[in-house]
This record gives structure tokens, sequence and C-alpha cells, in this order.
């Protein structure tokens, strides 16, 4: 485990319908898995409707906090421009607000290395994974195990998750971290009182080259900036194509959805996705010599 409350598990798949049977797959109650829901799976291929419900029946809240400082103008032209096809194809779109939505990032920033680290205390490389061919004892075989195979982002996350536990540092941290993720589950819950989805981009900008924010953690860590919040609160969510910038490079959709209402999200992503032909394309890939 990486986060223990944060980790899941979802389809990646060409087309929303190979999504939806993958989820149907892996989806259902697991008594041997504490976070497992026993509820009933319905049949999600059934949601593949070749339409819209009548016009107004699907209500779709465009989050306000989301297009601001930092968004590219070619991501939001894209997204502008599936929200005006939803809309065509029969949604009713709204914007609303999540006030807390911009807290996502640092309160997932202090969660995560926090989990992390206490999951990854228990890696010591004797069994499982990475272990180093060379040690003089146990213990130096611990920490050179450690050393030599996390890379410099797993041991930054594992430090601050560290300092983040430690003593006269809890509750000024990982815990006040815990009450305002509470908060941003109580912003999507007063949003989804209005509208059935909520729509965004899926990242701010496009794709930047490997390597290339390695330097800069906290521009590499802004590229989550609008799926952090949605895995805080416990909604299901999927990105689907929505165009591509001027480099080739594609723009995805994030759809939203209030707890166990997987089923409308399929619903509405794919009409959409048959209404174009993004899904189609591939973008264009340039030879890169490591």
């Amino acid at each position: 485990a990486y986060a223990s409350s944060l980790d899941q598990i979802g389809p990646f798949s060409r087309t929303v319908e190979d999504s939806a049977i993958l989820l149907q797959a892996i989806a259902g109650y697991d008594p041997k898995d504490s976070t497992s829901l026993n509820v009933s799976i319905p049949d999600y291929t059934k949601n593949l409707r070749p339409n819209l419900r009548p016009k107004g029946q699907i209500r779709i809240g465009l989050i306000q906090e989301t297009f601001g400082e930092g968004l590219d103008s070619s991501v939001l032209q894209a997204f502008t421009k599936a929200v005006e096809k939803l809309q065509e194809l029969g949604a009713e779109i709204q914007v609303v607000s999540c006030p807390r939505f911009r807290y996502g990032l640092p309160t997932y920033y202090v969660i995560a290395p926090s989990e992390a680290s206490a999951n990854l205390a228990r890696y010591d490389g004797v069994k499982y994974g990475f272990r180093t061919p060379q040690s003089e004892n146990l213990l130096n075989m611990y920490a050179k195990t450690r050393a030599e195979g996390f890379g410099s982002e797993v041991k930054r996350r594992i430090m601050i998750g560290t300092y983040a536990l430690s003593a006269g540092y809890y509750d000024a941290y990982y815990l006040k971290a815990q009450k305002v993720r509470t908060l941003i589950k109580e912003d999507f819950d007063k949003a989804f009182a209005q509208v059935d989805i909520l729509a965004c981009p899926t990242s701010p900008t496009t794709a930047f080259k490997v390597g290339e924010k390695t330097d800069d953690p906290l521009s590499m860590y802004l590229s989550d900036l609008m799926t952090i919040p949605v895995n805080l609160a416990g909604l299901p969510a999927l990105s689907l194509p929505c165009g591509f910038d001027q480099q080739g490079l594609p723009i995805g959709m994030q759809l939203i959805g209030n707890v166990l209402k997987e089923g409308l999200l399929f619903e509405v992503a794919h009409v959409y996705e048959q209404s174009n032909d993004w899904y189609k394309r591939q973008p264009r890939l340039e030879k890169v010599s490591f």
C-alpha cells in the first residue's frame, strides 16, 4: 500500500464501454477487504445509452474553482467546447462552487506521504523487492536497501510523512489535514444537492516531458490539482478525451459522480464519446533518446 485511505484501483481503457465492462468484472464485495462495500453491483453496460435522458434530466455542474490561474488556455478551450457539446446533447449546465477544492492539493500532500511513511516503514528488503547486493550486517542491509532502492521522489515523500507524523507535529499537520478532508467532502455534498454530475478539466496542463519537473516537485504536484480532491472525498470519477493542444498532446475532461453513481458517469461519458472521435485519435510521438 502507498496511502491506505486513498489507494483505489480502477479501469484504464480505450473506450467508455471497455471501462464499464472492466469495472463490472472487478467491482463487488470482498469479505477479506475492510474497505469493500457490501452492496449490489448494477450492470454498468445498461447505462450505455445512445442518447442522454430528456433535456434537463441530467444536470452537470462546472466547478468554479477549477477555472483560475494555472489553467492552460488550450485546456480551457477544449473543455469549454466539450461542455457546449454536452449541452447540445441535452444536459443542463450550471456553475457550482466547491470553496475548499483548492485545499485538496496541500491536504493530499500531508495525508499521502504520512500514510506512505507508515506503510513503507515495514519495507526492509529482506523478502520482497530490491535488496542491496552488498552489506556488512543486518542493519546495514536495511539502510543500504532503502537508500539504493528508493528514488528521490519516494524518499522525499517518506521524509515529509515522517515529519508530519512526528511528536509535536501530528496535530498540526496530519490531524488538521484530515479535518480539511472532511470539509472538502462537505463541499462536494452541497454541490451534489444541486447537480447530478460535476465536471472540470482532468489536468490544468497537457503532459510535460519526462524528467522536466524533477527539480521542481511543487510544479509537478500541481498536475494533480483537479483529481486529488475527488480522491480525498472518496468519489467516483472518469476522465475521457476531449481534444488536443497545438503540440498534438491529448486533453482530458473529468466527470465526477456522487457515491456509487458510476452508472450515471458511464451514461454521460458514453454519449459524449460517441458524439466525436477524440477517443480514436492518438498523440504525435517524437523519438526520444535516453
